[in-house]
């Protein structure tokens, strides 16, 4: 910690080659599976990556994957968003036994799920999103429900209500709101994608502009995520304490970004992640990857990837018809 530039194109590379032939470069599908992948090669501290795994999760669970979701998510704009993430949690189970990435298929579902005439001028955006979510019915209650038990998601406890042991709800985002003073995805989904714009996607696209690399921007996004919101992984694992302890010293080392010693400061905050205990902050990675998601979609990233790509087949948004 932290992997060379050089290793870093080299994983992603290989683990690229592994998203299936069927979702064509900067399609719905291969944003979400490339989007999974860069994701876990960076190697953002606390969590897996090349040069570090759990016992129970590697980075070989991960992108294999992030390739099973592909497929799913490409079609997502012409199904219903439950369906979508059941069948991708589904193919996630076939393609590795660990709850890989039940995190990431919530939040990149019902961005996938965007119709190309509803994206802003920029591209993706909140309001789109949020057109998405406001849609959504009971049989995407039942099925995102089944697709959750399915994953089995460590450290979920009970509910008083809600209770994943028990009936879906009518409306999904009644239960998400419900669960969102203790979940940040489950807060995104009840009030909606305005917090990811504005922070990790922000963070991410600034650096990048900047001229970074996109694995030191990925980190850094990934920090200042942590700094910004206590993982709620961690939470659930750990307590309220334990995250915020976790937090302040992600501020740290983001106050160190400008620094001689950030470097120092990222491996320090990595190692006291790993040891004397496990704090894997999850979450704060799902969102990292659903702010690469939207990044890849709206052609942020196209320049700044390590390897060639083929160019965009989408015009720039600006150029599309206003819709009737």
């Amino acid at each position: 910690m932290p992997s060379s530039d050089a290793d870093f194109r080299h994983h992603l590379a290989s683990a690229a080659e592994a998203i299936p032939a069927a979702c064509p470069p900067w399609g719905r599908g291969w944003c979400g599976g490339l989007a999974g992948m860069l994701e876990a090669a960076a190697a953002k501290p606390g969590n897996v990556h090349p040069g570090a795994s759990f016992p129970d999760l590697s980075f070989a669970d991960l992108t294999a994957a992030a390739a099973a979701t592909a497929i799913p998510l490409e079609a997502a704009a012409e199904r219903p968003v439950g369906e979508t993430i059941l069948a991708a949690v589904r193919a996630s189970r076939q393609a590795t036994l660990s709850n890989a990435n039940l995190g990431i298929v919530l939040l990149l579902a019902p961005l996938a799920a965007v119709p190309d005439r509803k994206a802003g001028p920029e591209g993706l955006d909140a309001t789109a999103v949020e057109d998405v979510l406001a849609s959504l019915g009971a049989a995407d209650a039942a099925a995102i429900w089944e697709a959750i038990a399915l994953a089995k998601p460590g450290g979920m406890g009970t509910s008083d209500r809600w209770d994943l042991v028990g009936p879906p709800p009518s409306q999904i985002r009644d239960a998400m709101r419900h669960a969102a003073p203790r979940d940040t995805i489950a807060r995104l989904w009840g009030n909606g994608y305005e917090e990811l714009f504005a922070g990790i996607v922000a963070d991410i696209a600034a650096d990048l502009a900047d001229g970074l690399a996109v694995d030191l921007a990925i980190i850094r996004g990934h920090v200042r995520q942590l700094a910004r919101c206590p993982d709620s992984l961690i939470v659930r694992r750990h307590g309220d304490a334990v995250a915020a302890a976790v937090s302040a010293r992600a501020a740290r080392v983001v106050a160190a970004e400008s620094g001689p010693d950030w470097w120092t400061a990222v491996t320090a905050f990595d190692a006291s992640l790993r040891r004397p205990r496990r704090l894997n902050p999850g979450t704060t990675a799902d969102l990292v990857a659903a702010a690469l998601y939207i990044l890849l979609w709206n052609g942020r990233l196209r320049s700044a990837l390590p390897f060639a790509t083929p160019p965009l087949p989408r015009p720039p948004a600006t150029t599309r018809s206003p819709t009737p």
